[in-house]
């Protein structure tokens, strides 16, 4: 028998589930991030620009070229491990480099990405964060370090995978234009397991990012949208007081309603990217198991506080331009009914016209007919009366009296004539 034949993507698939392997991390070390985007259209973009991106900084390094069509690579470039991915909106760069520098976050780490690689990079940047992984060494030093390293007011830290490691930051970016995070390692953590929560905290920085920009393109939309529901009310107030010609609101009812669909299509991407980005950012911080260090805020309470306002913001938008495309389709329905209507009314009283003029029209013909009648037997007697007056002599009487004789005949077969033909047409 021979075996059963596989399905052309089913090595592919069962292997994506293995291509993206977190790092194996040692403390101490660091990692920079970078995260590029193309500012509009960014899910279309050419994907080869970004792999010849990648290609020329791995050619700085003389390190080896990823596979034609690659969207996730992870080499050495030098004395650094380069994790690359390639995501619907973005591309992501992680460089990780053992042990850290003596100046905490110290920009020149940075310098793994050259200057003049980053001009050319086909997009922009959204975000890119520096991450300190040092040994625990007291409570006392990790609490001095986080003082030292991060904004008071904002700093979010906790302790995470049972005890594995304090994790901290403060999502603000420093005057090297760099987001700053931290990791304080417990001795007995292993090596995957830092690099699991160091993973993490790129993912939460990166899909955050995104998310938010669903808010910038409510708050982009935020006049357009109170200007369009303004006049949407008042067509539906002229609707109900009936000052202004049906047809004439229900056209101006028609380009309001054009006006929404055209802000719902250009919005439905960017809502639904939003939302699938905050789930993201939800779900990696409750996969680290936090516990409050320090009576600190920890990274859910920070995104309680500080983005999921920001993301209700998004999804009211968005339930209130369903709402307003709602309102208008229904109120375009009824105004279309009472055109309808209008119209109807109008037409019952064209027809009620229109009889009235065949109920004329009929006696006018009746009229007429009566009147040919007259005509024709005139004219019939007339001709009558030179057929027979030759034998007025012969009988001996008057022309008046043979034109009188012929008269009601000729009357009477001519009315018979009309009627015939009048049953026939009818």
């Amino acid at each position: 028998m021979p075996p059963i034949e596989d399905h052309p993507l089913r090595y592919d698939l069962a292997n994506e589930l293995h291509a993206r392997p977190f790092p194996s991390l040692k403390a101490p070390c660091t990692a920079v991030f970078l995260a590029i985007k193309q500012p509009s259209d960014a899910a279309k973009r050419d994907r080869a620009a970004d792999l010849a991106h990648l290609t020329a900084l791995l050619d700085r390094y003389g390190a080896k070229h990823p596979q034609p069509g690659a969207t996730h690579y992870f080499g050495e470039i030098g004395r650094h491990s380069l994790k690359w991915e390639s995501h619907t909106e973005m591309v992501t760069y992680t460089v990780f480099t053992e042990g850290v520098s003596s100046r905490p976050f110290d920009p020149v780490d940075f310098e793994v990405f050259p200057e003049e690689w980053l001009a050319k990079a086909p997009g922009v940047r959204i975000t890119s964060a520096m991450i300190r992984v040092v040994p625990w060494a007291s409570r006392d030093a990790t609490r001095a370090d986080i003082d030292n390293w991060y904004v008071d007011e904002s700093v979010a830290m906790a302790r995470v995978l049972d005890d594995a490691a304090v994790m901290a930051g403060d999502f603000r970016v420093d005057p090297a234009g760099h987001l700053r995070f931290s990791l304080h390692v417990a001795p007995s953590t292993g090596e995957r397991r830092i690099g699991r929560v160091v993973q993490r905290i790129c993912e939460i920085e990166t899909y955050k990012a995104m998310s938010m920009l669903g808010f910038a393109r409510v708050r982009e939309m935020g006049r357009q949208m109170g200007e369009t529901d303004s006049q949407l009310s008042r067509l539906i107030d002229d609707m109900t007081g009936g000052t202004q010609p049906a047809e004439e609101t229900l056209q101006s009812l028609l380009r309001v309603s054009a006006e929404l669909e055209s802000l719902v299509a250009q919005s439905s991407f960017r809502f639904g990217a939003t939302a699938a980005y905050e789930q993201i950012v939800n779900q990696r911080i409750a996969v680290l198991r936090e516990e409050r260090f320090e009576g600190r805020q920890t990274f859910a309470e920070f995104m309680m506080r500080r983005y999921e306002p920001a993301m209700r913001t998004v999804r009211a938008t968005k339930d209130r331009l369903s709402a307003m495309a709602d309102r208008a389709m229904r109120a375009g329905e009824l105004l279309q009914t009472r055109v309808d209507v209008e119209r109807s009314a109008q037409n019952q009283a064209l027809l009620e016209s229109m009889d009235k003029r065949a109920d004329l029209q009929l006696r006018l013909q009746r009229t007429v007919e009566g009147l040919s009648v007259v005509a024709i037997s005139y004219y019939a007697v007339s001709l009558a009366g030179y057929l027979l007056y030759p034998l007025t002599d012969m009988l001996d009487v008057s022309k008046g009296m043979v034109t009188a004789a012929v008269t009601l005949p000729v009357v009477g077969l001519v009315w018979w004539m009309v009627q015939r033909i009048r049953n026939k047409i009818h």
